[in-house]
């Protein structure tokens, strides 16, 4: 990446993953746009995290930036007609309203009140989304880092995210270097996230990591990548 428009920290981050049925997936997508499949599934993440350090390009590192702030993601994974593969967010809670900036390249983000917080060995995560009715709580006990397997690497190794806006797929590269991804147990789990995206509640138990993040994320600027024919 030439020139990153933004640069972030991500701190506290966990995963959690379901298989779904293509199909079920391919029917949120846009025109454009196919699931990418491992293992025969569509795989649905579930990632909140802090934001910290935000600050765009040419500002220097030293300057006070804005507090870090909670977002959760509900992401899958996808493919252009070209091969390459990115993020489709289903949904971005965010909890610093100039994040909705984001819904001009068509990002799907909604203002939420959002926590993360430690108590002992245990990482707690909660949202609202600002009007009531979409909702979740998580805690996780996170446990040894492990050496990340090809499905892990699969989830989360992308570079890159897709939007939809004004007819267009538009997309935003993104550079860090690579997860040190840690074992995890879940305490407790309640989240209507994926019934709002349009999705059936999720089936069985969520692969699940925890990080402690990554220090270095940039972000490039978003660009029109091809035409949307459906849905627009």
């Amino acid at each position: 990446m030439r020139l990153p428009a933004l640069h972030v920290r991500l701190v506290t981050q966990t995963f959690l993953h379901w298989r779904y049925p293509p199909g079920q997936v391919q029917a949120l997508l846009p025109e454009g746009l196919t699931v990418d499949e491992y293992e025969g599934a569509a795989w649905v993440g579930l990632t909140p995290f802090l934001v910290a350090d935000l600050r765009p390009t040419g500002v220097p590192a030293a300057l006070p930036g804005p507090p870090a702030f909670a977002e959760t993601n509900l992401r899958t994974y996808v493919r252009r007609p070209d091969g390459l593969d990115g993020l489709w967010f289903l949904s971005i809670e965010v909890a610093w309203l100039p994040m909705l900036a984001a819904r001009a390249i068509g990002a799907p983000c909604h203002p939420a009140t959002l926590s993360v917080s430690r108590h002992g060995d245990a990482v707690s995560y909660e949202g609202t989304r600002w009007g009531g009715g979409v909702s979740y709580r998580l805690v996780v006990r996170p446990g040894l880092v492990v050496m990340p397997t090809e499905r892990d690497g699969w989830l989360m190794a992308r570079r890159r995210a897709y939007t939809r806006r004004l007819g267009m797929l538009w997309e935003t590269p993104v550079e860090h270097e690579p997860w040190s991804p840690a074992g995890a147990v879940v305490h407790e789990l309640d989240e209507t996230l994926t019934t709002a995206a349009g999705l059936p509640a999720p089936a069985g138990e969520p692969l699940v990591h925890f990080s402690e993040g990554v220090r270095h994320m940039r972000l490039g600027p978003s660009r029109p990548c091809g035409a949307v024919l459906r849905g627009s």
